[in-house]
């Protein structure tokens, strides 16, 4: 039976919650020249317009095309995504690699398929968001523990009833630029027969020596309970993503792995960019370096603890303030992050900046102009 009533009203109802609380977003297109000092991009080691960079996107896209033209198991796999593999995995001292088209699939794509009933997931809360889809497309029983709690990992693991068992976690989390405790992690695995899978999305290019990544840092790289997964958009310049692990858990996920066998392949285009960038960074290999001191430059310049990573938590707390603080930003020339919930815990809204290895001395100074007047007005 037909009725007048509007199926979508409730949308309307929630938009407006959503901007009465300071959470509504909106898209901002950027132009190809803004003319605003980048601070919100994840473009660490600034290789996005650099002319090696650009110019592997560009060869393999007159060598491949504009498409991968299928999933990776029918013709989305070409000899350059290979190549890519292998070089991925010999920099930071894995196995084999296995290419995604984009973390967040890498990511969903590993959990469930080394998950899945009958085993546990123990998974870190501040965990990124495709690791917690992923926990909840596993079909394993989910356990959350607190933010770096060892104890309560130990607990989860100790205590199940499980003969699986992955444990969960970013290297380096990416709202407040904390380092996870792998070391201790991988003990806790080791001794409780688990996996650990670790998400380096933010690790890759900025630790490590010459950024090989936290993983390759703590001595825990080429473990066979040792899963890393990673992201090529943020360090490498690119898009898409990859897990780096033995050779028989890659060659499980090319059997199992759902995002891998059905989604299409990585675009040529997108590996040539990523294989380019990995090349800049084995020849300096200085820019790792590079990324977390210019991090200390902006955190001092706002007044917050130096960061072990290339991000810099400005903590405001109410997310109209941090809006606001972000906007005024912008309107002086410095484009921020704004993080609010659901991606931040509810009063920890935030200017988020992160840092580029290429960050200059001017654009450091005008930096610290526009932070100090910002933040100055946004205590008052």
């Amino acid at each position: 039976m037909g009725s007048d009533k509007d199926a979508l009203s409730w949308l309307d109802d929630r938009e407006s919650e959503r901007r009465a609380a300071g959470l509504r977003r909106e898209l901002r297109p950027r132009t190809p020249a803004t003319g605003l000092i980048d601070l919100a991009s994840n473009d660490y080691l600034g290789l996005v317009r650099h002319p090696d960079v650009i110019d592997g996107a560009i060869a393999s896209l007159r060598r491949w095309g504009t498409g991968s033209t299928g999933s990776r198991l029918v013709t989305g796999s070409t000899t350059e995504h290979a190549l890519l593999e292998s070089e991925l995995a010999e920099f930071v001292g894995a196995e084999a690699g296995l290419v995604f088209a984009s973390g967040y699939a890498a990511n969903l794509g590993a959990v469930t398929a080394l998950a899945g009933k009958g085993s546990l997931v123990v998974s870190d809360a501040g965990s990124h968001a495709s690791l917690v889809d992923a926990c909840r497309l596993s079909r394993a029983r989910v356990q959350v523990t607190p933010h770096g709690d060892l104890g309560a990992i130990e607990a989860a693991l100790r205590d199940r009833s499980e003969e699986r068992a992955l444990v969960l976690t970013d290297s380096v989390f990416s709202a407040d630029g904390d380092l996870a405790p792998l070391r201790e992690m991988h003990r806790l695995v080791r001794r409780y027969a688990a996996v650990l899978v670790v998400d380096e999305a933010h690790g890759i290019g900025v630790r490590g020596s010459g950024g090989r990544g936290l993983v390759h840092e703590l001595g825990l790289e080429g473990q066979e309970d040792v899963v890393v997964t990673a992201t090529l958009s943020k360090s490498l310049a690119s898009q898409g993503g990859v897990v780096l692990a033995s050779e028989r858990v890659c060659a499980h996920l090319v059997d199992t792995a759902r995002t891998f066998i059905f989604d299409t392949g990585l675009a040529p285009a997108a590996v040539g960019a990523a294989r380019a960038a990995l090349g800049v960074l084995r020849r300096e290999p200085y820019r790792a370096q590079a990324v977390l001191d210019r991090a200390a430059d902006i955190a001092r310049i706002a007044g917050v603890e130096v960061p072990p990573s290339a991000v810099v938590s400005v903590i405001l707390g109410d997310p109209q303030r941090a809006f606001d603080a972000a906007a005024a930003c912008r309107e002086n020339g410095l484009s921020v992050g704004c993080f609010r919930p659901p991606s931040v815990p509810e009063g920890t809204s935030r200017l988020r900046l992160t840092a580029r290895a290429n960050l200059t001395a001017a654009e450091l100074t005008t930096i610290e102009h526009v932070l100090d007047d910002v933040l100055s007005a946004s205590a008052t």
